[in-house]
């Protein structure tokens, strides 16, 4: 069977926009009748998702694959590193967690990791018309091409001509471009057939002359400047994009608020999308402690470092300020990591996040958590008390309640109907926690939980979240296709 062609999006560093050109494009061919996938070989992030096989892959690819109007399958996204450490990543491969490794222990099994890679670009291949495939990071780390298995040696197994995409809003564009193609082989150059400027603000007009002098200095084209954009919103890769949030000052807004507490491993944040976007609401990511009395509720999200993370809250002074907010009849909601935090102890036996032992939890709700395999990874299904939600479980574990009440009912597991309990809540729902995410993507779960909290009068959307998301990659695609030569790019392919 003929295989499909590809296309390798690939960038002169991290965040240069890889992940949304490949969402764009992904749009932009499915609309033009080509069915079209999405492909990662390797991806780093914390930030995951759930197939409907109940297999774990990286949102950014999920996020493709609605854009491509596909389910995602865990061929889009064969490697999955989810970062334990500095050094350290737990591995997931084709959907199932494998073990915690090193990054020297994981570079001696590339070999092996890359063909499992072109196996799953092959069967994607043999189903879809065309795959584009996005790349990691630089493609020219020059320490690290013998080893790669994501960027230009992916590309160049597939035989996928390359568009090299750089950000002009963080300076530098005609040395990323430049220094880029400089730190190439010549074989490797000629697979770079143009270059596609992102995050561009200001005149575009005057930066005719940019595009000139890079067009002629390496005899490649511009396929696009693409200007920043903000009348839409697409969920992030990574937690990159709220690294360092900016000190919280309550007085320039009358909203009421929500506090996100950014933890160092925070997983999963795309959870808190639903209310970033809702009107008459300020949700802040805040790290740095501080007085919480005028949030209406906190959260204590998702984290890939459950016992690390505690230590943190301790250390900076957090966990005293969440007791003292409760004690004030703040409301808290823990979202898995958070809500096991949120417990009496969090055990480890196995070691598996790190060196075995017990940690002494926040104490806030009366739940024991034991760290252990295998990885749980559902789409859920479930109500809170009449009220039915769908989410998605991504956790090690198990955790045992030994009061209070149980929030939520789950009556549907990976398609499979199932009765059990989900998580933990006391004192009229001030303190709740639950290992699922997503639960804010169903509005009528958001809108209980907003009267919960004391909030009745915040306006939810008309549309229900997954409709929001398409037609966010619908302005996407208009967007990219507005400032983009999308023929010419679809000239490499065919």
């Amino acid at each position: 069977m003929k295989k499909a062609p590809c296309l390798a999006i690939l960038g002169t560093g991290s965040e240069v926009g890889k992940s949304i050109v490949t969402t764009a494009l992904c749009r932009l061919f499915v609309n033009r009748g080509i069915r079209v996938a999405p492909f990662k070989a390797q991806n780093m992030s914390n930030n995951s998702g759930v197939t409907p096989e109940g297999l774990e892959m990286g949102r950014a690819q999920i996020v493709q694959a609605e854009a491509a109007k596909i389910p995602p399958h865990v061929d889009m996204n064969p490697i999955l590193l989810k970062p334990t450490s500095d050094i350290g990543s737990q591995v997931v491969l084709l959907g199932e967690a494998l073990t915690n490794n090193t990054a020297g222990e994981y570079h001696r099994k590339k070999n092996v990791l890359f063909s499992k890679a072109c196996d799953a670009l092959d069967r994607l291949r043999k189903t879809y018309d065309l795959v584009i495939m996005e790349g990691a990071g630089s493609c020219a780390e020059v320490n690290l091409m013998a080893s790669d298995i994501v960027n230009l040696r992916m590309a160049e197994y597939a035989d996928a001509p390359v568009v090299l995409v750089s950000d002009i809003h963080r300076g530098g564009v005609f040395a990323q471009i430049i220094g880029t193609l400089a730190c190439l082989s010549n074989e490797q150059q000629k697979m770079v057939k143009g270059f596609i400027i992102n995050r561009f603000r200001g005149d575009i007009n005057l930066f005719k002359d940019g595009v000139h002098w890079i067009e002629e200095k390496t005899g490649k084209r511009i396929f696009g400047v693409v200007p920043w954009y903000d009348h839409f919103h697409i969920e992030a890769e990574d937690s990159v994009v709220i690294e360092n949030p900016a000190v919280v000052s309550r007085g320039e807004s009358d909203a009421p608020a929500i506090a996100v507490i950014r933890l160092p491993h925070i997983s999963n944040f795309t959870d808190l999308d639903p209310l970033l976007d809702l009107q008459g609401l300020d949700v802040f990511f805040i790290e740095k402690p501080r007085d919480l009395s005028d949030f209406k509720a906190v959260i204590l999200p998702g984290t890939k470092n459950t016992r690390w993370d505690l230590r943190w809250l301790k250390k900076t002074g957090w966990a005293n300020i969440i007791k003292e907010y409760i004690e004030v009849k703040g409301h808290v909601l823990g979202i898995c990591g958070g809500y096991q935090m949120m417990g009496r102890f969090v055990h480890d036996p196995q070691g598996l996040e790190g060196t075995p032992g017990t940690s002494k939890g926040l104490d806030i709700l009366p739940v024991e958590t034991v760290l252990k395999a295998p990885k749980t990874t559902t789409l859920t299904r479930f109500l809170w008390q009449n009220v039915a939600g769908v989410g998605y479980e991504i956790h090690m574990g198990e955790t045992q309640r030994l009061g209070g009440d149980s929030l939520f009912s789950v009556f549907e597991r990976n398609h499979v109907p199932c009765q059990t309990e989900d998580g933990c809540e006391m004192h009229d729902s001030k303190l709740m926690g639950t290992y699922i995410h997503g639960m804010f993507d169903s509005p009528a779960i958001t809108k209980k939980w907003l009267k919960t909290i004391g909030l009745y009068r915040i306006d939810l959307p008309d549309e229900n979240h997954f409709k929001s998301k398409d037609n966010a990659y619908d302005l996407l695609a208009a967007h990219f296709e507005h400032h983009m030569n999308i023929d010419a790019i679809f000239n490499l392919i065919y």
